[in-house]
C-alpha cells in the first residue's frame, strides 16, 4: 500500500530533506508518494493550510495518518537508511525528547518562516 507523506514544499529546509527521502524511497523501491500541501487536497487529509504546514503528515494505504515526530517514524521505517533512526526514536526516554524539539523548537520554527515567506509572498 502506498504511503504518502504531506509536505510544505515552500519551505526550502522541508523541501531539501524530502528529496533526500524521495531518493532513498526511489532506490529503496519503497512505495511513497510525496505531495507538497500548498497544491494538494487538504480536504482529503481533513486538514486546513495553517495546520498542515505546521508538522509533517503520513497516512498508510489505508487512511491511518499521523503527524510531527510520529510521521518521520513512520517515514523512516520505510528507508532501510533510515529504519535505525525510526528505532532509536521510539525509544521512551528518546522519543519525548526528540517529541519536545520537534513540536516546541522546531515545528514552531519551521511554521514562522512559512508564515513569513506568506507575508512577503516568496517561496
Amino acid at each position: 500500500m502506498t504511503k504518502e507523506v504531506l509536505y510544505n514544499g515552500q519551505c526550502p529546509i522541508c523541501s531539501a530533506e524530502i528529496e533526500q527521502y524521495r531518493a532513498q524511497a526511489q532506490a529503496a523501491g519503497a512505495d511513497m508518494r510525496f505531495t507538497d500541501l500548498n497544491t494538494a487536497d487538504l480536504d482529503g487529509w481533513g486538514l486546513t493550510a495553517d495546520t498542515a504546514a505546521r508538522r509533517l503528515h503520513v497516512r498508510d494505504g489505508a487512511g491511518a495518518q499521523v503527524a510531527g515526530l510520529a510521521a518521520f517514524v513512520a517515514l523512516w521505517q520505510d528507508l532501510p537508511r533510515l529504519r535505525w533512526l525510526a528505532r532509536l526514536v521510539r525509544l521512551p526516554v528518546l522519543r519525548h525528547v526528540a517529541e519536545w524539539a520537534y513540536e516546541w523548537l522546531a515545528a514552531p520554527l519551521l511554521f514562522q518562516m512559512h508564515k513569513r515567506r506568506q507575508r512577503r509572498g516568496t517561496k
